[in-house]
């Protein structure tokens, strides 16, 4: 039987319990159903809020479907005025309401990771509110919500903007409604630079990989600056090896966009595809024609980083920004590098000259004039 490891955990100032396994689709979805389960995407955690309760509503519920290992969870004392509420279900009235609102944002054409996001966000408002009738809801709920939820559990300002963007999307295509999602304040971006692998360190990741399959992978993402998204849907018939060109389609905002493919590249692809034969997609699972896991390839990542003695907790998306910051560095021009990544704004990409080490370098302290 799958089991599962839970662990005392705190996510802002309220203790929660980690929920540990080795991926498998399954169980996730499972676990996914524990009443007030929640994804830590910035840890790759499963967690629920801690109580004392916990344990027994968890063995109950997980019974027959996978065992439960919490010999390493301890007994937290909390006080009192820092008890975690427990969020309840959702009603079934409520859950009907985010039913219709995903079939809205399908047939708009939104992504299903913006409908997953903007699901769970609208979930986690309501529950909030303990499934409060949606035409009783007012602009001090939105101000509750946004005090005792958001900033108690000193969640992120990108977090925010997820339940920001969720909640007036949603109310916006509801009538009747006694609610103004105009009050609900943006949170101030954080100005966060890009994190960037020397052209150093990134040949040092790619030569610890010995997997063919597992090199074009990373090779591919690093080459032309990749979301994980992007190479996952990476079919064949979108390589032009005579033009050299790979077509990315529908990558984010549903924009088409065009990117050269080296003659180092297609080496490197051309002994792949004669190694693994793929038949839909470039890279594929386990199971022919289907895609390749997007947390399998970030594991290959983690392992070559690991083998190649790069200390630093490199991603997938830090190959793309360093791909952006080397175009940069070797003097391609910013506009060119703006539709190599597909951004909407040149001040997206305008962020890569922060980062640039020959920019940088280049500049003269006025100490030497002394």
């Amino acid at each position: 039987m799958r089991k599962l490891v839970l662990k005392n955990d705190w996510i802002g100032k309220n203790p929660v319990i980690r929920i540990e396994f080795p991926y498998d689709f399954q169980l996730k979805e499972i676990v996914k159903q524990f009443p007030g389960c929640n994804w830590d995407t910035k840890r790759k955690v499963w967690w629920v809020a801690y109580s004392d309760e916990r344990i027994s509503e968890m063995i109950q519920f997980f019974k027959g479907k996978a065992w439960l290992d919490y010999s390493e969870l301890k007994k937290v004392e909390i006080p009192q005025d820092k008890v975690s509420v427990v969020l309840p279900n959702l009603s079934a009235v409520n859950s009907k309401e985010i039913q219709l609102f995903e079939q809205w944002m399908r047939n708009k054409r939104y992504s299903e990771n913006s409908i997953k996001t903007y699901r769970e966000a609208i979930s986690v408002f309501f529950r909030f509110l303990d499934n409060k009738p949606l035409e009783e809801i007012e602009n001090s709920d939105l101000e509750k919500f946004n005090s005792e939820y958001i900033l108690a559990n000193s969640y992120s300002s990108s977090y925010q903007n997820q339940f920001v963007n969720a909640i007036k999307l949603f109310f916006a295509n509801r009538k009747g409604i006694k609610i103004n999602p105009d009050i609900i304040y943006r949170p101030k971006k954080e100005k966060v630079l890009p994190n960037v692998l020397s052209k150093e360190e990134v040949k040092k990741i790619l030569d610890s990989i010995t997997n063919i399959k597992h090199k074009s992978m990373i090779g591919l993402i690093y080459a032309c600056g990749l979301r994980r998204t992007e190479l996952l849907n990476i079919q064949l018939k979108h390589i032009d090896p005579n033009r050299k060109l790979l077509f990315i389609q529908q990558g984010k905002g549903k924009k088409d966009r065009v990117v050269p493919l080296s003659d180092k590249l297609l080496e490197l692809l051309r002994s792949y595809y004669k190694a693994e034969r793929p038949i839909v997609y470039l890279f594929e699972g386990e199971k022919v024609g289907a895609q390749y896991s997007a947390s399998s390839l970030q594991q290959v990542l983690k392992y070559a980083v690991k083998k190649a003695r790069v200390n630093k907790p490199a991603t997938l998306h830090w190959l793309r920004h360093s791909y952006a910051t080397h175009l940069l560095e070797n003097g391609t021009d910013l506009r060119y590098i703006q539709e190599l990544l597909g951004h909407n704004s040149s001040r997206t990409t305008e962020i890569y000259t922060h980062v640039s080490k020959k920019k940088i370098s280049e500049i003269r302290s006025p100490f030497d004039d002394l």
